[in-house]
């Protein structure tokens, strides 16, 4: 049974998921992986996104099974491109920036430069280490 809804109306789980053509449990998963994906929950749980939510799911579903980005490559490159220049500002609500911008001059983000960085840092004392137990 299809029903027609407004654009702007919330829709269920079980909704987006059939319009993103993935399984429920997927979003649930990328709920944990992605803060910027944040449905309303009414009691008992049961989600409700809201048109916004509904861009960021086809955003990281095109850089998941598009573009094939790893979940944390989408991570970086949603952090370093910044969610209103991928979607444009006009699609998402204020609102909904004004508190992601807060939680952002809390914790600094590090660049895909610095990450790599790190990651051959710590690569390279994973060697010394077994070098020193050897």
């Amino acid at each position: 049974m299809v029903i027609h809804k407004s654009k702007s109306a919330f829709k269920t789980i079980a909704e987006v998921a059939e319009e993103l053509g993935v399984a429920t449990h997927v979003l649930r998963f990328w709920e944990t992986k992605f803060s910027q994906i944040k449905p309303m929950k009414a009691t008992g749980g049961r989600r409700y996104y809201r048109p916004d939510d509904v861009e960021i799911l086809k955003l990281i579903k095109g850089l998941l099974y598009d573009r094939r980005f790893t979940i944390e490559g989408a991570q970086h490159f949603i952090k370093e491109k910044g969610l209103k220049n991928l979607l444009g500002s006009e699609e998402i609500q204020k609102d909904f920036f004004e508190k992601d911008q807060n939680e952002e001059d809390k914790s600094s983000l590090l660049t895909v430069e610095a990450h790599e960085a790190i990651e051959q840092a710590i690569d390279r004392l994973k060697l010394l280490r077994a070098n020193l137990l050897k």
